[in-house]
């Protein structure tokens, strides 16, 4: 078996026996399941509390649709600056614990090494993401009578493109940057510049800027402008990113 083969699947085992077992997909997990709960609840219980500052005014009863906008909400803020937090060490952890070097040392080359640990864990993002969907769907079919498949699903595979995008950009900056810490802030600079960067309809329309809007467009059944190219952008650009960061990890001092 190759070098390769053997880090992938020492990669693969080490996120089983870390805490990264417990931390992203608990996250996931919570939100898949408040998601419909809330979205069904909520109407209620603003009734309840403040009902009388109102002044009578009735909520619309909640829909399926507010199931998914609040899932693909809790995906593009709070799961979004979780990730960045938790891959900000993605490839300094291993750096500065002395592991890279012991991986090395065996015939595997260091690009070989950044990339393999990109792809690992962009797949473990897209199980994660598979399996919150899922929860969020079959928990809406059994609290609201309906849940079509349709606006859930392409929503969250919007956002899953914006994930591997934000896992690219973090592998690069943790090759960049020694500190987990400060990477995670180089990181959450990008999703701020990002956010405030989408209200320009040209880097939405063309750039992973906008898929957060638009999975929050397709979960809510709202119609959305051809989303090829923001895709086909965003996933170039994470290609792009992991084969920079593989490029720089080369020449750097372990």
């Amino acid at each position: 078996m190759s070098a390769t083969l053997v880090f992938a699947r020492k990669e693969a085992v080490e996120i089983v026996r870390t805490w990264r077992t417990w931390v992203l997909p608990a996250i996931i997990l919570f939100f898949a399941i408040s998601a419909p709960l809330l979205a069904r609840y909520t109407p209620e219980i603003i009734g309840a509390v403040a009902g009388d500052q109102l002044g009578g005014i009735t909520l619309p009863p909640a829909t399926y649709l507010d199931a998914y906008g609040q899932w693909i909400k809790n995906l593009s803020q709070i799961t979004l600056f979780a990730l960045i937090i938790i891959y900000g060490g993605i490839v300094s952890a291993e750096t500065s614990s002395g592991t890279a070097i012991l991986v090395l040392t065996k015939p595997m080359s260091r690009g070989a090494f950044v990339a393999v640990k990109a792809v690992i864990h962009s797949v473990f993002l897209a199980v994660l993401t598979v399996i919150g969907t899922l929860a969020t769907w079959g928990l809406t079919a059994a609290i609201f009578g309906r849940a079509p498949a349709g606006p859930v699903w392409s929503s969250a595979l919007i956002w899953l493109v914006l994930g591997v995008f934000y896992l690219a950009l973090m592998t690069l900056f943790s090759v960049l940057i020694p500190s987990a810490a400060g990477a995670a802030g180089a990181g959450i600079g990008a999703f701020v510049v990002l956010t405030i960067g989408s209200i320009w309809k040209p880097l939405s329309d063309y750039s992973p800027a906008g898929l957060a809007g638009q999975a929050a467009a397709l979960a809510a059944e709202k119609p959305v402008p051809d989303l090829v190219w923001p895709v086909l952008v965003s996933l170039a650009l994470a290609a792009g990113l992991v084969v920079v960061a593989a490029l720089v990890f080369r020449h750097k001092e372990l």
